[in-house]
């Protein structure tokens, strides 16, 4: 599977929804694409104009599975670059 990033500006009102929209789309992945998306990883953003979006980093095998995966859960989609290196200074710290 290839790595992408994937954008959804300003994609939720508030954190539970969210978290609806993140419950639908685990569910998703785990049972009907899980051949096609893995979903490793997701940064919400405060975003602007008060709604949060995120930045998601996926495993694929191509960018027709980000959309199909996203069309079925009822997100954003669209918005996404294939990943060419991962550089890691420092591990994601522990949230407090």
């Amino acid at each position: 599977m290839q790595l992408f990033m994937i954008r959804r500006s300003s994609a939720w009102a508030d954190i539970a929804e969210l978290e609806k929209t993140a419950a639908v789309s685990g569910k998703i992945g785990n049972e009907e694409m899980s051949d096609k998306v893995r979903w490793i990883r997701s940064y919400v953003i405060n975003e602007p104009d008060g709604r949060l979006g995120t930045c998601c980093i996926y495993g694929a095998v191509d960018g027709d599975a980000i959309t199909e995966h996203a069309r079925r859960v009822g997100m954003p989609g669209h918005d996404y670059l294939p990943i060419a290196a991962t550089v890691i200074v420092r591990p994601d710290p522990e949230p407090s």
